[in-house]
């Protein structure tokens, strides 16, 4: 075998290290189990690499490759854990950061006599209740968190069947934990608005004593000897966790290897993903809130599909240890909830520095239910309000097909463009009524445009730092047990990372940085900025780590257009009668209190949020 450090030394000396040459020949040498490079090989990988080198370089190379015949493992013998993270750590934060760091006690909305008077006799029709409104059942010790927790524990395995959204049920777990919340509470030893109240992780959370799956086929019985800081914080709160929900394999979409998490507004499509149980359970009634997790949409995406209202807030807010690795510079926590002011008391019981995590920064997060929200400024982004569906003609560039297969394929892809362009048509009329009640509600408009860069192009972060954290799931062939191998899956993913050049890395975090900075500077203006939640924004914030609440914003009608195929893991099988849309508001970094007193206000002008889906067992 090859010495790949001296290898890699030698090309480093020909000025080739920062090319996609060094990884492709070493790689060609091992596929062939070479004992010694070759020209041919070389040349092979040059073509990848667009380089160009001389014939009397070729030679210089061999001369001094060749004299290396020890095998290079010792990077690879370390069996380095997804819990350790590069020396290299990101930081969102700019000149234009400013934030709070003094806390300040927590002012929540006041609660109604008629919520700790009313108790129903069928505890299920609390299924739905706001995480305020049981927070203050359990409080008065009108509802026991025992009651609670057997309530959701019995709707988790009454749907589960149909929705697919539980991994593993916590029960006895959590029944000592809401034993422990009753007599704490009756004691006088209140925690807050969380104690008692039971919740739902995504499995990529380490609870101790159970398997964390990832979602992923080869990790089912994954055990992780110890607490994710969020899971120790809600503990903390005297919150009960009832179940690890489920999310697609290593946090891709809603397949993982018990089958497709579905939509509880339509069980014939996937919840979405990645946060798919968390978003599913949560709006099917079956916990009262839940943990997810988002790089690039996870948290957005099945808040949408599944009508619940998510918050992704600001990268290094809230601590990641003890949660699976995608993407270091990019992952992010948050709750999904039924209700804006949900999501604020969560946060509060789970963000700040743990020690551990050395990208959190030391932000104070201050939810004041009074705070003035008319005196914010408030942006929206006039373009992505306006824009059409795009209309390209695609076909028309097209060569003809080769074959049956190629022509069959291109006329599913155009039924799919024509089905997404319909649903976004239809779509903008939800987006306008939105606009409309903001201007109702007293609400300045100002219009406002993202800064222009590449940011698709800046996604090779993501990419790259993927196939990094599971580099041993590639190079040992484990990939092959994940559910899903299309195209666009992780495995096909992290093959073709390994093709991405060091120095091309480099240069997407550079831009990033620019990128960073011109939308700081929008920012500088604005407190909230009201968006389509699908769209370019959502790439740029996950990007530059700025913070987003996603919230329901009404249900498709009768006349909704279907989409063309029944496949709930179709990923882009999404809308049609009777399902979500939903808007969402961005905002400024470590600024979530004012971001969500916005959102919340929206939240009861429209009361969107109370609508819920009509489910019964095996629908």
């Amino acid at each position: 075998m090859l010495d790949r450090r001296n290898f890699m030394k030698t090309c480093s000396g020909m000025g080739l290290a920062g090319t996609l040459l060094p990884g492709v020949l070493w790689a060609q040498a091992q596929a062939q189990g070479a004992a010694k490079i070759t020209k041919e090989m070389i040349d092979n990988a040059a073509s990848i690499a667009d380089v160009a080198i001389a014939d009397d370089y070729k030679q210089m190379m061999l001369d001094n490759l060749n004299e290396h015949a020890k095998g290079y493992e010792e990077i690879y013998k370390l069996h380095i854990p997804n819990s350790v993270e590069p020396a290299l750590i990101f930081s969102p934060v700019t000149s234009w950061t400013k934030f709070e760091t003094e806390k300040w006690p927590m002012k929540m909305s006041a609660a109604p006599k008629s919520w700790s008077s009313h108790v129903p006799k069928n505890l299920e029709e609390l299924a739905f209740a706001s995480v305020r409104q049981l927070a203050e059942l359990v409080r008065t010790r009108r509802v026991s968190s025992v009651a609670l927790t057997e309530m959701y524990l019995e709707r988790l395995k009454r749907y589960d069947p149909t929705l697919k959204f539980a991994v593993t049920l916590t029960e006895e777990r959590a029944r000592a934990q809401a034993k422990k919340a009753d007599a704490e509470i009756a004691e006088g030893k209140y925690r807050g608005p969380l104690h008692g109240l039971p919740w739902g992780a995504k499995d990529l959370l380490a609870v101790k004593g159970y398997p964390t799956t990832w979602g992923a086929g080869g990790f089912e019985s994954q055990m992780i000897d110890e607490d994710a800081t969020v899971v120790k914080r809600l503990d903390e709160a005297g919150a009960v966790l009832v179940a690890k929900l489920t999310l697609g394999a290593l946090a891709m979409g809603d397949v993982w290897f018990g089958g497709v998490t579905r939509n509880p507004w339509n069980t014939n499509q996937g919840s979405s993903g990645s946060s798919a149980g968390p978003a599913s359970a949560t709006a099917a009634g079956c916990v009262a809130f839940s943990i997810g997790s988002e790089t690039l949409g996870s948290i957005s995406s099945p808040s949408t599909r599944c009508g619940c209202t998510g918050l992704r807030p600001s990268f290094g807010l809230v601590p990641r240890t003890g949660a699976m690795a995608l993407s270091w510079s990019m992952d992010k926590l948050g709750p999904i909830c039924r209700t804006v002011e949900d999501c604020a008391l969560v946060l509060d019981a789970i963000y700040g520095p743990d020690g551990h995590d050395r990208t959190v920064q030391p932000a104070a997060f201050n939810w004041d239910s009074n705070l003035d929200w008319r005196k914010l400024r408030v942006g929206y982004l006039k373009s992505a309000f306006e824009r059409k569906p795009d209309d390209q003609q695609e076909a028309a560039k097209e060569e003809p097909s080769a074959t049956p297969e190629e022509q069959k394929k291109r006329e599913e892809q155009k039924k799919r463009r024509e089905a997404a362009r319909a649903r976004a048509e239809y779509d903008r009329k939800y987006n306008d009524a939105a606009l409309a009640k903001l201007r109702e509600m007293g609400v300045n408009l100002v219009p406002v445009e993202m800064p222009k860069f590449p940011y698709d192009a800046m996604r090779t972060m993501l990419t790259a730092e993927s196939a990094a954290a599971f580099d041993d799931l590639t190079r040992s062939g484990k990939d092959k047990l994940l559910t899903s191998q299309k195209d666009h899956d992780w495995p096909n993913t992290f093959r073709t990372a390994r093709f991405i050049p060091a120095v091309e890395y480099i240069q997407a975090a550079r831009a990033r940085r620019l990128a960073m900075d011109a939308v700081a500077k929008v920012f500088d203006n604005f407190d909230v900025i009201v968006a389509p939640t699908s769209g370019e924004q959502l790439v740029i914030t996950n990007l530059t780590g700025h913070p987003a609440v996603i919230l329901p914003n009404g249900l498709r009608g009768s006349d909704a257009p279907k989409y063309p195929w029944d496949d709930a893991s179709d990923f882009q099988n999404a809308g049609g009668p009777g399902t979500p849309t939903s808007l969402t508001f961005l905002g400024k970094l470590y600024g979530e209190a004012e971001l969500l007193a916005f959102a919340r206000a929206y939240q009861e002008a429209t009361g969107f949020h109370l609508q819920h889906p009509k489910l019964t067992p095996g629908s």
